[in-house]
């Protein structure tokens, strides 16, 4: 189907790539999933903060694909160069056996599962942390990370997938997947050089100029006019 199509779409470039593969007279686009820059951006924060000097978000589903284990074996080391708390956003089949392992390893007073939360509570809950941590194993281009981003916080995610498509040095860092040892690396080097809030201004800015829900339906209209013309 997609060889007989006039223009096709994908949601990451990993996509669009496999697409393209498929014949040398196909070419996809790469068009991220937009985000509303008006609900998600910087605003006061809604989760109490604890007396510790950092706070880390997971705004992730417990599912295996998503390596939220990799964050949680992570903290240990975290915990060892930095005085940190973490808020985990999110529900699914893996939460109990996160937070028997949080618990196994000395974390549980320092992770947070709050389960799923309403859409609508994100954007507090998000800037109620300093750095988002994104640990997956796969991935298309996360509209989570693109959130995150919008409002005002660094990110830092595994090089896997779509992720690299939308985070860099600039607005974060990338790590190894499943790797827990450069994940906390990663995460130490982003809580001490200094540069968190430029580089959570820097993700604002390239997520409105690129991945908003205007500019989305703007590209749309784009490629539609470009069909009818045609």
């Amino acid at each position: 189907m997609i060889g007989l199509s006039d223009y096709n779409f994908s949601a990451s470039k990993e996509i669009a790539d496999v697409g393209e593969a498929l014949g040398p007279s196909i070419t996809v686009e790469a068009l991220v999933n937009g985000v509303d820059t008006e609900i998600f951006r910087p605003v006061p924060g809604t989760h109490p903060r604890r007396e510790r000097r950092w706070r880390l978000v997971v705004p992730r589903r417990l599912f295996p694909k998503n390596g939220v284990e990799f964050f949680v074996r992570a903290m240990p080391a975290i915990v060892a160069g930095a005085d940190v708390d973490v808020i985990v956003v999110g529900d699914g089949p893996e939460r109990e056996t996160l937070e028997s392992l949080a618990r196994e390893l000395g974390m549980a007073d320092r992770i947070e599962f709050l389960g799923a939360r309403p859409h609508s509570d994100m954007p507090g809950l998000l800037c109620s942390a300093d750095l988002a941590i994104f640990p997956s194993l796969m991935e298309a281009t996360s509209v989570a990370a693109l959130e995150c981003m919008a409002s005002g916080l660094p990110v830092a995610a595994s090089a896997v997938g779509g992720l690299p498509q939308i985070v860099d040095d600039a607005v974060g860092g990338l790590f190894p997947p499943g790797d827990p040892g450069g994940l906390a690396a990663k995460v130490l080097e982003l809580l001490s050089d200094g540069g968190l809030d430029g580089r959570g201004a820097a993700g604002r800015k390239r997520v409105v100029a690129h991945w908003s829900n205007e500019r989305l339906v703007d590209r749309h209209l784009e490629v539609y006019a470009g069909l009818g013309a045609g």
